[in-house]
């Protein structure tokens, strides 16, 4: 076994590594950028070394500076973890000329399937059943979209080096072709330094199921059950759960069975997966094979009982595996959830901010938490902007998914826009509860999971109010008091001969609410558009404990520099306080700028100064955390100004353009 290993990734899955690890008794090295001097997995690790600035193609894809620090640091093995430099060849190479065991597949291996479409022409010789469509080497835009054309729309777009949803667009029609390779192109290549495409025929309603394989050195190869990764969004996973719900074990036989020959046919060593779409009638499609561990793989070390980094450490370390195909044995179910710095309602888009508040599920035999960020920790806009895996497990599907919202409800983060009441809804939304998956669930239950109903307004803005009065309350508290029955000292609204009424203005739910609030001794009567509410309750530290109509519960409030969130047991709530107009216009950019959604790069201007465009016409380009957003016209209109050229960096909201309307 290794001495001391080096971890060339961050955050979470460098965390994940670490622990695993520091149990089997093997030292660790991080590295680390200059945004991540105080990550969490620089303090976990034993020793840590500085590789560059934060930009990744300036730190963490310098392969030669990783194994710099590994040679510095005297390592015996590298763990890339998933992305970066995990899928490189090269560097997989580099570390076997350099004598650093790459805790991994062979470069050649790597390589094999590094290229989607060199991997497709092995997989048909393997006799692996493929998705029809074209793998060539034939690149210029007129021979694509004939081959689209030919095959029929719709089609989907795929990056030959890519992976995680990048360089991939759904094409629906002919005309829409042209934009959406050439935006593919563009992702691939700042992804993956590769912007060769192949063109494959879209399937409408498949599921997206994986199988987890591993091989040892000896020529021994084994599947570890599968995951069902339907669930996606900009084609990346958001829940994942194994076993595949529905899974006979007949076709999990079958689908296992060629996962393991489509590796043996790259020679394969180590962790891989081996990804399929599957039919509703049972036919399935050899999609990609990925040669690392996923990202996903806890739910498979969960219903397994295995340690897959483990599995990786004893394999790269010589050893055979630790399990024969017979006995590997699938106990209960687990579902991982992504919580992400998000926006949901803004297509997904990925934001920046400081976690002002965090606070995770209580962790148990049932609940699992693999994160690698702090409270207080900023959510960059260099880096994949996932604040943590959320996982659960137990004897069934039913049970599992209990647990999951569960977790979800109390998981707790402030600061930053995020995900968790997306994910929320979705997991506990019916169509989800029945397992009617497939790879476009999320736009088809779209009314189920992005609801936002009356109702919530009506149970959440009294209690808002409510949480925000104490809090105020609190915040004015005397530290000390002479006569603490004095009605000077009082900080509840105390009028002589008068009720005590406290008004209140709130925005909550995209709209300003004026809230009266009288106090009746240990009642609170809140008044809301001629709706009244009673409440009685307390704020002990961030616990807010209330009673409405004789139910009492309780939420937890969490205040960041400027705004609140109130969590509840059927979700969280959002708000702040509306303080009085102080009569200063926003002037920066005018009213026909448009701003930019988040903090990222420009990558390209779509038109010229002084053009006159239509409705919903490509104004420009943006990327950030490997995401690109197109800012479109809002309606008819002219381009007067960019603010920005191709490679600048924007603030999110700052002005990208002025655009002035046709006037009507």
């Amino acid at each position: 076994m290794f001495n001391k290993i080096l971890i060339a990734n961050r955050g979470e899955i460098a965390c994940r590594i670490i622990r695993t690890a520091r149990r089997m008794g093997v030292a660790t090295v991080a590295v680390y950028s200059d945004a991540d001097r105080d990550a969490l997995h620089v303090k976990m690790a034993d020793e840590a070394i500085h590789i560059g600035a934060a930009p990744v193609r300036e730190s963490y894809l310098l392969g030669e500076r990783i194994l710099e620090a590994a040679q510095m640091t005297e390592a015996d093995a590298i763990h890339p973890g998933y992305g970066f430099l995990s899928e490189n060849a090269d560097f997989a190479a580099a570390c076997a000329r350099q004598g650093v065991v790459f805790i991994g597949p062979t470069s050649e291996a790597i390589a094999a399937m590094g290229s989607k479409s060199a991997a497709k022409r092995i997989m048909e010789e393997a006799r692996v059943p493929l998705v029809p469509g074209y793998h060539g080497d034939a690149q210029d835009v007129e021979f694509l979209r004939a081959a689209a054309d030919d095959m029929g729309y719709p089609v989907l777009l795929k990056a030959t080096a890519g992976g995680g949803g990048k360089g991939m667009r759904q094409v629906w029609s002919a005309d829409e072709f042209d934009a959406a390779l050439a935006a593919a192109r563009r992702e691939a290549l700042a992804s993956f330094g590769d912007e060769r495409m192949l063109v494959e025929k879209y399937l409408v309603k498949p599921r997206h199921v994986e199988f987890q394989v591993f091989f040892d050195n000896f020529g021994n190869g084994i599947y570890l059950a599968e995951r069902d990764c339907s669930v996606q969004r900009r084609h990346q996973k958001v829940i994942e759960e194994a076993p595949a719900p529905g899974m006979t074990e007949e076709l999990r036989r079958a689908m296992g069975e060629t996962a393991v020959q489509a590796a043996r046919a790259i020679d394969y060593r180590g962790a891989g997966t081996v990804e399929f779409l599957l039919e509703q009638d049972g036919s399935f499609y050899f999609m990609e094979m990925n040669t690392r561990l996923q990202v996903e793989h806890p739910v498979t070390e969960m219903i397994t009982g295995q340690d897959l980094v483990e599995w990786q450490l004893l394999v790269a370390s010589g050893q055979p595996l630790p399990l024969a195909q017979e006995a590997v044995q699938i106990r209960g179910h687990a579902f991982e959830a992504r919580v992400y710095a998000e926006d949901p309602d803004n297509d997904f888009l990925p934001v920046t901010g400081t976690l002002d508040f965090l606070r995770p599920p209580e962790e148990s035999r049932y609940v699992r938490v693999d994160t690698g960020v702090c409270q207080g920790d900023e959510i960059s806009v260099y880096y994949d902007p996932m604040i943590a895996k959320l996982i659960v497990w137990d004897e069934s599907r039913e049970r599992a998914l209990q647990r999951l919202g569960s977790a979800l409800s109390d998981y707790r983060i402030s600061g930053t826009v995020t995900n968790l009441d997306f994910l929320y809804n979705l997991a506990t939304c019916r169509p989800f509860a029945l397992a009617q998956l497939d790879t476009g669930f999320i736009e088809e239950h779209r009314d189920l999971i992005f609801h936002e109903q009356s109702q919530d307004l009506a149970r959440e803005l009294p209690l808002a109010a409510f949480a925000l009065l104490l809090h105020k309350q609190q915040q004015r508290a005397p530290a000390s008091c002479i006569d603490p029955y004095s009605p000077w000292q009082n900080n509840n609204a105390w009028r002589l001969n008068e009720p005590h009424i406290h008004r209140l203005q709130l925005h909550c739910h995209q709209a300003d609410h004026v809230v009266n609030v009288e106090q009746r001794g240990a009642q609170y009567r809140l008044s809301i558009g001629g709706q009244e509410t009673l409440i009685e309750g307390k704020l002990d530290g961030d616990t807010l404990h209330f009673e409405v109509g004789g139910h009492r519960r309780r939420g937890t409030l969490a205040r960041t520099h400027n705004s609140f969130t109130l969590y509840l047991p059927e979700g969280a709530c959002h708000f702040h306080e509306v303080l009085a107009d102080t009569g200063e216009a926003d002037s920066a950019g005018g009213d026909n700028a448009l701003k930019a959604p988040m903090n990222g790069t420009v990558v390209t201007l779509l038109v010229e100064v002084g053009a006159t465009v239509a409705a919903n016409t490509p104004l420009l380009v943006m990327e950030a955390m490997k995401m690109e957003h197109t800012i479109r016209a809002p309606g008819p209109g002219t381009i007067h100004a960019f603010f920005y050229a191709a490679g600048d960096l924007v603030a999110g909201g700052a002005p990208l353009l002025d655009f002035v309307p046709d006037e009507e």
